[in-house]
């Protein structure tokens, strides 16, 4: 089974770059149609689809891929688009390096809560005022991207930080305090780079919760209150997306999956897979 394909570079002809925009009918056009296969990117991506019919695949959830909605994707998560028909839409590319490079902090991306690293990463839906809005500052980009303009980088930043607070402004945002929300924050933001670091060492929500010197139910209603989901299931997420692309895309055994994502025996690592997908590991790697 061959290893997933991974692009590293936001431009593949000039490593230099760290950010790109296409529109997506120039990219059906410039591959005849034909669907990339799965694959990932180390850098951000972001999928404004005005008017599309066909499937986009993010971590082996499949999702209507149709108009009025925009993606986000965050780097290492596998997505795959199949249209049946020639999309009409925008897509964006970026790297922590532009963000970086044009002042925009990586907490103000993870404040968003847009790109959701693992689990469920649905599109959001749009009215015809935000696809306006959102189009036009598309738009507004791509001006900036071919020209030569001293400061088009700068200009590109803010305009790619309009979009994505607009979007952001689109969700169901917590009516909490405002030094609740940043309370939250800093917790989430703390809680995701544990995850990342020790999901193969720690499966429960208590030892994260130690590690940051507050109680288990704090710790998951920070987290529901602003993703949605408790902290065991964000944890629960980050092991089987891990286990779904091993299965996928290693020729590791079950057995040895399970070894490597922390589980002592690999009926453990079964029942647990089977709990939070509906399916056995085996089922899944076969019938992928």
């Amino acid at each position: 089974m061959s290893e997933i394909k991974t692009y590293s570079n936001v431009n593949r002809n000039d490593a230099s770059k760290s950010f790109g925009v296409s529109r997506m009918e120039d990219i059906y056009e410039k591959h005849g149609g034909k669907p990339d296969e799965p694959h990932r990117h180390n850098y951000y991506t972001v999928v404004l689809v005005k008017k599309a019919n066909g499937q986009h695949f993010i971590d082996f959830k499949e999702f209507k891929l149709k108009g009025q909605q925009v993606f986000f994707i965050s780097p290492g998560q596998v997505h795959q688009i199949i249209e049946a028909e020639k999309s009409i839409g925008y897509a964006m590319v970026f790297s922590a390096q532009f963000l970086v490079e044009n002042h925009i902090p990586l907490s103000f991306i993870d404040d968003l809560n847009l790109f959701n690293n693992y689990g469920d990463t649905p599109p959001l839906e749009l009215d015809d005022e935000i696809l306006e809005t959102l189009s036009g500052f598309s738009e507004e980009i791509i001006r900036y991207y071919e020209s030569d303009d001293k400061f088009k980088d700068a200009a590109i930043g803010a305009m790619l930080k309009l979009f994505l607070i607009s979007c952001n402004n689109v969700c169901t945002l917590p009516q909490n305090h405002p030094q609740q929300i940043e309370s939250g924050n800093t917790i989430l933001r703390s809680f995701k780079n544990l995850v990342d670091e020790h999901y193969t060492e720690w499966h429960s929500t208590s030892r994260y919760a130690r590690e940051l010197a507050i109680s288990p139910d704090h710790l998951n209603r920070s987290v529901k209150s602003l993703i949605g989901k408790t902290a065991k299931e964000y944890i629960q997420s980050r092991i089987t997306t891990a286990a779904k692309r091993m299965l996928y895309f290693s020729g590791l055994s079950t057995k040895e999956i399970g070894y490597q994502l922390g589980f002592s025996e690999p009926a453990h690592f079964s029942a647990f897979f089977k709990k939070c997908t509906g399916m056995p590991p085996s089922k899944f790697k076969k019938n992928r």
